[in-house]
């Protein structure tokens, strides 16, 4: 998957705010005695790599994770300045949650913060739904021989059985 580029000064990304809308969902900064539960959501739900970012989300002042809350329950999330400085990412959101804006809300709230706090580009590493960040914000695909930042990263080994 490539990495893309977003001008946080586009019109897309204004315009984004204004159909950004997360239904019910509170979207708002996590709170650091939040992190465990992020945390380990974030493990259950998708991998032990992203907790990890996740973990260094929560090490940022002012944090760098935002969640979508709906009566008491964790719906998604959305990071930025984890992997490198200026980099969106991760974000998710629970399976039966999808569909509800959520994801385009934290996506728009998280772009929003990254220009307020001075990024005025936004890269999303290793993009999965590249039609989805160029249809909502104009990102474009970043031509790279290579897998980038993420190129020879160490994983867990798989269980053999």
């Amino acid at each position: 998957m490539p990495d893309m580029l977003v001008n946080l000064y586009a019109s897309e990304c204004s315009a984004l705010a204004e159909k950004a809308n997360g239904g019910s969902a509170i979207i708002r900064t996590a709170l650091a005695p939040e992190m465990h539960v992020v945390v380990e959501w974030v493990r259950k739900h998708f991998s032990d790599n992203w907790a990890s970012e996740v973990s260094v989300a929560f090490s940022r002042q002012p944090i760098a994770c935002l969640i979508a809350v709906d009566n008491g329950q964790l719906l998604g999330f959305a990071c930025y300045d984890t992997t490198a400085r200026g980099f969106f990412g991760p974000t998710g959101v629970a399976e039966e949650a999808r569909g509800r804006g959520i994801g385009l809300a934290l996506f728009s709230d998280c772009l929003q913060t990254m220009k307020t706090i001075g990024h005025a580009y936004a890269f999303i590493g290793d993009a999965g739904p590249v039609d989805f960040y160029k249809s909502a914000v104009d990102a474009i695909e970043i031509p790279a021989r290579d897998k980038g930042l993420y190129e020879g990263m160490l994983r867990r080994p798989k269980k053999q059985s």
